[in-house]
């Protein structure tokens, strides 16, 4: 679980809870029709916007947000010096013992092209194919909370506008005004809510998690591409080094 997701919506949503609550309780802000309004129709929207199959995804996609997290780069470095140690010593052919045990599939799929004696550009090439896959797949998930989030306000807007004519239709009637006022505030509420609450700080996430996974696959791959070539094993290390903050490389050098 993400710690820093966690706490964010809970001071986000608890605040705002509380925030209702002190000021007259929380019953004055549900209301079904404005809920219907602003749900309801950014789900439809979002439906029109992609394929089914694509928005019914986003569900999968949504765990990255909580549970995702990115392999640990330092750990990788090691890992790369430690199989370069052992291919300079024993050859190459000797991390087939290895890649087994790999729990990364990319990784695992890098230094095996290299054992079966893959050109290094060609190595390269299919690994940054798979990479720009991964992102677009990512950028789709990021691309949908954000159009959610775009549409969520408009729909509140659309409820705005729903209340106020059915308020100006019943002017006459006192008891009718409420109920209609309601549902022109609460839906305009509902979307700011359910935009800058939710969908955006998802999207953005989503965004923050994919580049972390393509930095760490980047270093895999200019990792693998070092084994290929047979470099030494503190070259190595000082290559994929560069993928660091220099104070992560402190830490490491300690």
């Amino acid at each position: 679980m993400d710690i820093a997701t966690l706490l964010g919506i809970i001071s986000a949503f608890g605040l705002v809870l509380v925030a209702i609550v002190m000021g007259g309780g929380i019953g004055l802000f549900i209301n079904y029709p404005s809920l219907m309004i602003v749900a309801g129709g950014t789900l439809g929207t979002t439906m029109i916007n992609y394929p089914l199959k694509e928005v019914i995804g986003v569900i999968s996609v949504l765990k990255n947000v909580f549970f995702t997290k990115a392999s640990s780069a330092k750990d990788i470095i090691k890992q790369f010096s430690d199989f370069s140690n052992k291919a300079r010593r024993e050859g190459i052919l000797a991390l087939e013992s290895e890649v087994t045990n790999l729990n990364e599939e990319f990784l695992q799929k890098g230094i095996q092209l290299s054992i079966d004696g893959l050109e290094p550009q060609s190595i390269r090439e299919i690994l940054e194919t798979e990479i720009s896959y991964i992102q677009d797949r990512h950028k789709l998930g990021a691309e949908i909370f954000t159009t959610m989030g775009t549409y969520a306000p408009a729909l509140g807007m659309v409820g705005t506008l729903v209340g106020l004519v059915q308020m100006l239709q019943n002017m006459s009637d006192p008891s009718a005004i409420g109920p209609a006022m309601a549902v022109a505030l609460l839906t305009t509420f509902y979307g700011a809510v359910a935009a800058n609450l939710l969908f955006m700080p998802i999207a953005g996430k989503l965004r923050t998690r994919s580049g972390e996974e393509v930095l760490v696959k980047e270093l895999m791959i200019e990792g693998v591409i070092c084994l290929s070539n047979g470099e030494n094993p503190r070259i190595v290390e000082q290559k994929l080094m560069a993928f660091l903050a220099p104070n992560q490389r402190e830490t490491e050098a300690k």
